[in-house]
């Protein structure tokens, strides 16, 4: 009980995505203390800017742009010589961005692969771009089925709804999970993200782990499977979750607002899984570290059976080089990522759907953060 509460206060993951760059900057009336750089006091506690100046670019996952917005509000506020931009474009935009120089760090919820390292190397000079761990949470599976209050999938029957397989909500193998369900005759329409996303990348490495014999697509960013519907960023899919009926899509659980009905996952546990916070946590929890040096890769176990652990989760990573970042931005960069990391920066998580990373993962990243040069 006492680890699930340590793990709880350290874990997290999130969402949103909205076209265009977001200037994210102090709040306006609400902002507190003085100006100028130096270390300030912002109303919700200490955050040491240092010598942080200037304007800090960054994009990447829409998963945790709901995180980095309440980030950036706090940070801002403190920090009023900084103004940080965040663009929810996607993990893959995110890191081309990064990749060819244009932004100070990139968010991706999934780990750079070998080749992103290796060109990271052309950006990072005399080092190369790491992986750090940030937040974390569950990808939610939303639904609109007029009648239906509760719904129970498994893998298997997931999967072949994603592959245009199983095509109406009155299908026998639905019914099977929900024999108490009054399952309209409606067709199913199922969306998934137009552009390159660490959503659909953790979403599909669910698929293909925990229903080989129904998935037979890689794992990746971009969607493969035929069919289906799509649309733009998280915030995009739960749109069209909200006002198409017999919608079903993926998001991260910060999404699911306005009443929005989200899916218990079979996962032969016994007791049918919630995405939420608590059961995101018990995934994260278990997830083993691959990452080698400073990098903090992680690897979630997609068809994990544990009792109660949800397993369509993800990390959201902050990335950035290691060694050799640019000179006018390294300290915007060092303090802004040192607050994300900071007991109140992974403090705000929760309020906003999102799981802090756990203790013994954080402890490292905040040392890490300290050391970039």
């Amino acid at each position: 009980m006492k680890l699930q509460r340590k793990n709880r206060r350290a874990l997290a993951l999130g969402a949103l995505a909205v076209s265009g760059a977001l200037a994210l900057t102090a709040c306006g009336s609400d902002d507190t203390g003085g100006n100028g750089g130096g270390t300030q006091t912002a109303a919700a506690g200490n955050i040491d800017c240092g010598d942080a100046s200037g304007q800090l670019q960054a994009s990447g996952s829409s998963a945790q742009k709901n995180a980095v917005d309440a980030w950036v509000k706090q940070y801002t506020a403190a920090c009023k010589s900084v103004q940080v931009n965040y663009n929810p474009t996607g993990s893959g935009a995110g890191i081309t961005a990064f990749l060819q120089g244009q932004t100070a760090f990139a968010g991706s919820d999934s780990a750079l692969d070998s080749k992103e390292v290796a060109d990271s190397k052309k950006v990072c000079k005399g080092g190369q771009a790491i992986d750090l761990p940030m937040v974390g949470g569950p990808i939610a599976v939303g639904y609109n089925v007029p009648g239906v209050d509760s719904l129970v999938l498994d893998s298997a029957t997931l999967a072949k709804i994603f592959d245009s397989k199983i095509t109406n909500w009155n299908d026998e193998a639905i019914k099977k999970l929900n024999p108490d369900a009054k399952l309209p005759n409606l067709k199913i329409q199922a969306f998934h993200r137009s552009d390159e996303s660490g959503t659909t990348d953790n979403f599909t490495k669910y698929l293909a782990a925990a229903a080989p014999n129904d998935w037979k697509y890689e794992p990746g960013k971009s969607w493969e499977a035929k069919g289906g519907q799509s649309a733009s960023g998280s915030s995009g899919l739960a749109q069209q979750v909200t006002q198409t009926a017999g919608a079903i899509s993926y998001f991260e659980l910060s999404y699911a607002k306005g009443g929005m009905k989200t899916v218990k996952l079979d996962t032969g546990s016994g007791t049918p899984v919630e995405a939420t916070l608590d059961n995101a946590t018990k995934a994260i929890a278990a997830a083993k570290r691959v990452g080698t040096g400073k990098d903090m890769a992680l690897e979630l176990d997609y068809a994990t059976k544990a009792e109660g652990a949800y397993p369509i989760t993800l990390v959201t990573y902050e990335i950035v080089c290691d060694k050799g970042n640019k000179a006018e931005t390294l300290p915007a960069v060092k303090s802004f990522l040192g607050y994300m990391a900071s007991e109140e920066g992974q403090g705000v998580l929760t309020d906003a759907d999102y799981a802090p990373m756990p203790d013994e993962i954080i402890t490292e990243v905040r040392e890490t953060i300290k050391g970039l040069s």
